[in-house]
């Protein structure tokens, strides 16, 4: 291994050159505690505009991370050169910066040895995929929207990785990840429609289903869309949307806010905070999802409810947190699944058909906080907006923008369908229904 991207580092590390970094750094080692994060990565990202390809390029880029402590003084030094020398260096280096550093008062040494879930990371179709099958993806979108007169652009990415952690306590983990990701954005005009997926398997990214239901809301919203008033109008918020809310409900659950005083949910842990129907759970088995054996501390992700019948029962704690307020198991929620008691259906045309007039929104973007202690967010209707009457969708809408909080919205619902995949580039990836809301807060029209 003599240098980070080249034809002479042609393989991702393996769990035997892991264990031989591992035993170099640690019988070198003169701290009282050492931790190695090793992170190797292999994919590229095939990216086109107006219809034509703009870039097909791999990359591979490995990093090493070590960590060293001596009492609550730490450093961290990382490196991309893996060769021995460059690997004692590195830890000299952390060492250095470790005496120097001021005492850490939150600084918890590294977890010991752990047993963890063995998870469908890894997916050999994905491992394989390069630039000629991510060409093949972006030219079938290209094609679809040609067809139709209609401009594409968007991303096609697939990457595989291989993740390794240990410590001087005994820890040691590996696991090998891959991912692909696809995403379109269709132009009409001054319309647009979006679609995007991301899975384990590029098998399963579907892009023929996806960019056809890109076009069918470009080309929907191709006629002038009428302006309506703001207000509070019943909606339709597809899974990219309900995602968009619910991210920000998930990132407000951190605990030191929580014990703090600060968080929209002080004192409501234990009390029902969503309609009664709805629970909130961590998958990270789940086929769909995007789950990891173990975190970045090492340890283990497992299978956890966070909302139960809308009742709160856990908050994000990090280690130091967790062992003051004495909580064990410590759980984590980046494997997200929202979902009801008795669905209306598996579709949002499910719930658009029993729309008397609505709003139905694709999906939100530019989310940032109005009021942090009841969440009262704000943000931006986009790629596909429209107003429904009498079951059917009957013209585009003039975007618009919204303040609202999702502990009103969600404790709003009137109707939901069964989860569905929710992809955006603001929220990662989760399983959530679409909904149909009550009296959400549209409060001005924007003027594109």
């Amino acid at each position: 291994m003599t240098s980070p991207i080249t034809t002479s580092w042609p393989k991702l590390t393996s769990l035997q050159e892991f264990d031989f970094l591992t035993d170099l750094v640690m019988s070198h080692s003169t701290g009282d505690h050492t931790f190695l994060s090793l992170r190797d990565v292999h994919g590229g990202t095939t990216r086109f505009a107006n219809n034509q390809v703009v870039q097909n390029v791999n990359q591979r880029r490995g990093t090493l991370s070590i960590t060293v402590a001596f009492g609550r003084q730490h450093g961290t030094a990382t490196t991309t050169d893996f060769t021995a020398g460059s690997v004692r260096e590195t830890l000299k280096q952390a060492e250095r910066l470790a005496r120097v550093s001021p005492e850490d008062p939150e600084y918890l040494p590294p977890v010991g040895a752990q047993s963890y879930l063995l998870l469908p990371t890894f997916r050999p179709e994905t491992s394989a995929a390069g630039p000629a099958r991510r060409l093949d993806y972006a030219r079938e979108a290209i094609g679809q929207c040609k067809m139709e007169n209609l401009n594409a652009a968007g991303t096609v990415s697939s990457n595989v990785a291989v993740v390794g952690l240990a410590a001087d306590t005994g820890l040691s983990a590996y696991e090998e990840r891959t991912e692909g990701r696809f995403s379109l954005t269709v132009q009409a005009g001054e319309a647009t429609g979006w679609s995007a997926a991301a899975h384990r398997s590029i098998d399963h990214l579907h892009v023929q289903e996806r960019t056809l239901a890109a076009i069918n809301k470009a080309k929907r919203g191709a006629d002038e869309p009428q302006e309506l008033p703001p207000g509070r109008y019943t909606v339709i918020l597809e899974p990219a949307a309900v995602a968009g809310l619910l991210s920000w409900m998930i990132w407000m659950l951190d605990a030191k806010s929580f014990y703090k005083g600060t968080s929209p949910f002080s004192g409501k842990l234990g009390t029902r905070i969503l309609d009664r129907r709805l629970s909130l759970l961590n998958q990270p088995d789940h086929a769909d999802l995007l789950g990891n054996g173990f975190t970045s501390e090492g340890l283990p992700v497992i299978g956890s409810d966070w909302i139960e019948a809308g009742v709160l029962t856990q908050l994000l704690h990090d280690r130091y947190t967790a062992q003051e307020h004495h909580v064990d198991p410590l759980t984590t929620l980046e494997s997200p699944c929202l979902s009801g008691e008795r669905p209306l259906g598996t579709r949002v045309d499910d719930l658009i058909r029993t729309t008397q007039r609505g709003i139905l929104v694709t999906n939100f973007w530019y989310i940032r906080p109005v009021n942090p202690s009841d969440l009262t967010l704000t943000g931006m209707t986009r790629d596909g907006t429209f107003l429904i009457e009498n079951g059917e969708i009957v013209s585009a809408v003039r975007n618009f923008r919204f303040h609202d909080s999702p502990l009103r919205a969600f404790n709003h619902v009137d109707a939901y369908t069964t989860p569905a995949e929710a992809v955006t580039s603001e929220t990662g990836k989760a399983l959530v229904p679409a909904m149909r809301l009550h009296d959400f807060n549209f409060s001005s029209v924007t003027r594109f």
